[in-house]
Parts: structure tokens; sequence; C-alpha cells
């Protein structure tokens, strides 16, 4: 049986969220978040599972967070900077 989950990165800096998509393997995922938090960034990441109560991504809230459309494309941004001014080539 397959569990779907959803993928919901943080930015912890800034106590907002972002609820990306439904997967069933999070391994990438949560990989490049710790990828992110290696490279200094304040960011986490959850995989809670889809359920009746949580079938649409609009309801999904996260107590002391507010929702930020564009966080995860925002973060990779951030991101990709960072590895640049590290490794220029």
């Amino acid at each position: 049986m397959n569990i779907t989950y959803w993928q919901i990165i943080r930015d912890d800096s800034k106590r907002t969220f972002e609820v990306i998509s439904k997967t069933t393997n999070d391994n990438a995922f949560t990989n490049r978040t710790h990828a992110m938090q290696k490279a200094g960034m304040n960011v986490s990441c959850m995989t809670p599972p889809v359920t009746n109560k949580t079938a649409s991504k609009e309801l999904i809230k996260l107590a002391g967070y507010t929702k930020e459309e564009g966080l995860n494309d925002r973060l990779m941004k951030q991101y990709s900077e960072i590895l640049r001014s590290i490794d220029p080539w």
C-alpha cells in the first residue's frame, strides 16, 4: 500500500510555509531541505500523510506560520545563490 504525503517547506526565519505537492516518495524533497540547512539556511520540511481532513492543500494550517505562495521558488533561488558564492564554477 502506497501512502501519499504532502510536501511542506517552512522558512523558520520568517515563519512562513508553503504546501508544494503530494508524493509517495519524499526522499529528494527531504534531501534537498537537508542540503539547504547545511548551507546555513533556516528551513525545515514536513511530510504529513494525506487524510480526509487534509485532502485539499488549502485546508492545511500550521500554528505560528502563515502561508506564502512561491516560498519554495524563493528558497531554491536563495540556495542557488549560496552555492554560486561558494563555488563559482
